[in-house]
């Protein structure tokens, strides 16, 4: 449905980016946010929350509650900087789209076109104790592989992405050799598996089809030209302050997440493209304005509309994907096929991604409609089937002003 437009939208402060004129929202409803993430705060399931709602015309609502760091009794400001974890794959995957746009690579692809270290690629046959069988596997993996998580390589979620935060003294040309000699655990597009490994694999690829670092060629392409200026692999230290504590839950209070995963790691090479970025509500609330309006924030273009509609639509076909049920996945995006449960209020085809620390965002193009929730907290379940995940959507949802 078209929202109006409304130039008396929530007025809130903020530090990085103005409210805009946006999408019709009933404000009562847009307050009651603030309540209930108050409420997560005040049962001790999260120190501190910036949510953001909007539509392709801009920003409606972004607002911080409780505190940024425990320790301090600090509170939470709207331009904290969030660790947001996976929420990186779609952006990784918006380079590998622009650089396709560019011809200077397919997604289809074989990967060891671009990085020779995969050729000759064997995958597991049989698995008895110690010792497995290996083969050669019927196809070799291909970029469209990597961007759907049906490439068969061994990396995913939980355990690849801790060892990704442990190991980044290698660079990312180093980490990805490692993980070009790793067997094959499926034959290539024959399943669904979540890989931390081949999303870095992609990043390697951007650095080699652009010959910039991976960090580099996202911030040329995709950050400066949005004004996301507080979206990085490597915050500044001007900038670290601002970073939110990351805590976990022992006997009904929180603590301080274990040190491996707090970072920023001092020295570290490796920008984990599968996971790294740091960023805040409001630039992120710019990019998926973009991606309502077909790769276009005002004038500033970042892919084609094909780009976009090729992305976010489903690539995976009938294959079980996802951690909710009724899920898809696109290049980089995971896009409801189904809605139920925690999606139930959002469109088939809306797109988003979650990250470990309990980050969620969603873009819904049939509502215009995005919603951000940026938490800092391990040890949730599932981040991508929470209340507050659940509690937030269907308060944005219930924000919209519906014309006859």
């Amino acid at each position: 449905m078209r929202h109006r437009l409304k130039l008396t939208a929530l007025i809130c402060v903020v530090f990085s980016a103005a409210i805009l004129p946006a999408a019709e929202f009933d404000s009562a409803n847009l307050g009651k946010i603030r309540e209930r993430m108050q409420a997560f705060v005040d049962q001790k399931v999260i120190a501190g929350a910036v949510t953001a709602v909007g539509s392709k015309n801009g920003l409606a609502h972004l607002e911080a509650v409780g505190l940024q760091r425990i320790e301090t009794k600090q509170p939470m400001p709207t331009n904290a900087l969030f660790r947001i974890a996976s929420m990186t794959k779609p952006i990784t995957a918006m380079g590998i789209m622009i650089l396709q746009e560019e011809g200077k690579l397919s997604v289809d692809d074989p990967v060891e076109k671009h990085l020779p270290e995969f050729r000759g690629q064997r995958i597991v046959a049989t698995r008895e104790g110690d010792s497995i069988t290996l083969k050669k596997p019927s196809r070799v993996i291909t970029l469209r592989d990597l961007l759907t998580h049906t490439s068969g390589l061994p990396g995913g979620f939980p355990a690849g992405l801790a060892d990704l935060y442990q190991s980044r003294q290698r660079t990312l040309a180093e980490a990805v050799l490692v993980s070009s000699q790793q067997p094959l655990d499926f034959e290539p597009g024959s399943k669904w598996s979540y890989c931390n490994a081949g999303i870095d694999t992609l990043g390697r690829v951007i650095e080699v089809a652009s010959r910039q670092s991976f960090e580099e060629f996202l911030t040329a392409r995709i950050f400066l030209p949005l004004a996301m200026n507080d979206t990085a692999c490597f915050p500044t230290e001007q900038q670290s302050p601002r970073i939110a504590g990351l805590y976990d839950s022992k006997n009904g209070e929180l603590i301080v997440a274990n040190q491996p995963i707090v970072g920023p790691a001092t020295g570290a090479k490796h920008p984990i493209p599968a996971g790294g970025l740091y960023s805040t509500a409001a630039d992120l609330a710019k990019l998926y304005q973009a991606m309502l309006n077909a790769g276009q924030r005002g004038s500033t273009k970042i892919i084609s509309p094909e780009s976009v509609l090729t992305m976010t639509k489903v690539q995976t076909g009938d294959l079980q994907c996802g951690f909710v049920p009724g899920m898809g996945f696109g290049f980089g995006w995971a896009v409801v096929k189904e809605p139920q449960g925690v999606t139930a209020m959002i469109s088939p085809g809306t797109f988003g991604h979650g990250g470990a620390f309990g980050t969620q965002a969603w873009v819904d193009p049939k509502q215009d409609l995005f919603v951000i929730l940026l938490i800092q907290r391990v040890g949730l379940a599932n981040a991508d089937g929470s209340n507050i995940r659940r509690e937030l959507q269907q308060l944005a949802v219930d924000a919209i002003k519906r014309t006859p």
